[in-house]
């Protein structure tokens, strides 16, 4: 009997270990890293002409974004969140990163990949922000850069903003607001967040947040695309813009 007894609490000491390793809480990036590796999008909410842009499938681009998460968010602090429209195809469509081209993974990050080096310029202008904020290290230390809706549409080979039909938008809602919910779980700072984009992207945002109660406040800023796209010669003043928004976020 004393064998039987010893084998027991042998196995009940084995089994509360394996317990505490499993209850082991996930970094910041872990999650960020499941939660993409394991999103699904329904297609038969798609529109006639229209696909999906989920940089995920790839195992390169896997591979790229385990690397920047693991690198940056490998740790179980609390962020600020961004939050921008959706995928596109040049930027995180391609890297997996938000608002990441190729060149930026590479030369802001140091993260050597042999994707095609591309510019996208919405990327170009986020990454000045974080250099006028101390930097990669710094940035992605208080902040997490994601979107309303984490994949992309392309249609007739072009981008497509998620809500850009208002009845596509409706049938998407649901996953909008539940991808959100996911998301904040991976350790938002719910007294705030920043949504890039002052159009339609604040206004479904808004509406998500009054309904749920997200967050405490939303600050918005002009989205980067309209910036570079309609607002260039005043692109010096949009940058200090961002830069006082993010750097009172943190304060």
């Amino acid at each position: 009997m004393m064998v039987t007894r010893e084998r027991s609490l042998t196995i009940e000491r084995k089994e509360r270990l394996q317990m505490k390793k499993s209850a082991k809480k996930q970094t910041f990036g872990e999650r960020v890293l499941d939660f993409y590796n394991t999103l699904v999008f329904p297609r038969k909410l798609l529109l006639p002409g229209m696909e999906i842009i989920y940089p995920y499938a790839h195992p390169q681009t896997r591979g790229y974004a385990k690397e920047f998460y693991d690198k940056f968010y490998s740790d179980t602090q609390n962020r600020i969140f961004a939050f921008g429209i959706n995928p596109g195809r040049f930027g995180s469509g391609t890297t997996g990163v938000p608002f990441t081209d190729p060149v930026a993974l590479q030369e802001y990050c140091r993260i050597p990949n042999s994707l095609e080096k591309k510019r996208e310029l919405t990327s170009g202008f986020v990454y000045e922000v974080i250099n006028k904020l101390g930097g990669v290290q710094a940035f992605y230390g208080s902040f997490f850069l994601t979107a309303v809706c984490p994949v992309g549409f392309v249609r007739d080979n072009r981008n497509y903003n998620y809500y850009d039909d208002a009845g596509f938008l409706s049938r998407i809602r649901p996953f909008l607001v539940e991808t959100v919910k996911k998301q904040i779980d991976f350790g938002a700072n719910r007294r705030l967040a920043i949504v890039l984009g002052t159009g339609t992207n604040l206004k479904v945002f808004q509406g998500i947040n009054e309904e749920y109660g997200f967050f405490e406040k939303i600050h918005a800023l002009e989205h980067p695309r309209f910036v570079l796209q309609y607002r260039r010669k005043d692109r010096s003043q949009y940058l200090r813009k961002y830069k006082k928004i993010f750097t009172l976020a943190i304060s």
